[in-house]
């Protein structure tokens, strides 16, 4: 039988243990990626499927589809935060820039929007800009001081 409450022994005799430690360093880039990628992510992924979740398909058809592709860009921008943070955060403002253009459209895209329509949009909105500026802060921070 085995024997399991022996401790086994720490990493720092691994002899890749300092590369190993560059690498985690260098890909992490000194940020907390489930804090900010994660919910950009879902709420891109909300973005794009809200029209069918809240049932306004067939009456602002315009809206669907401007939602559904506003939803993918933002998705998109949180898989591009995850895959190469170095070169993507510095378009976190392209996602406030996204926020507010999601609290407008409903009045430049739709055709007379009801209220949960504009209210939908406006709260994707609001936390785009919201997560958008705090991926800003997150790049401004981490950004190499020369």
């Amino acid at each position: 039988m085995a024997n399991v409450s022996h401790p086994r022994g720490d990493i720092t005799t691994h002899p890749d243990t300092h590369e190993m430690r560059a690498r985690y360093d260098r890909v992490l880039g000194g940020r907390d990626v489930a804090l900010v990628d994660g919910p950009v992510f879902l709420l891109g992924l909300y973005c794009a499927v809200s029209p069918w979740i809240l049932h306004y398909t067939t009456s602002q058809p315009a809206l669907v589809t401007h939602n559904l592709i506003v939803g993918i860009a933002i998705g998109l921008l949180a898989l591009g935060f995850t895959a190469a943070p170095a070169r993507m955060y510095g378009l976190s403002w392209a996602m406030c820039a996204l926020g507010v253009w999601m609290i407008i459209s409903p009045w430049i895209v739709g055709d007379g929007p009801d209220a949960g329509v504009i209210w939908n949009n406006i709260i994707i909105g609001a936390l785009a800009v919201i997560l958008g500026a705090v991926c800003a802060a997150t790049a401004a921070k981490s950004a190499p001081r020369p």
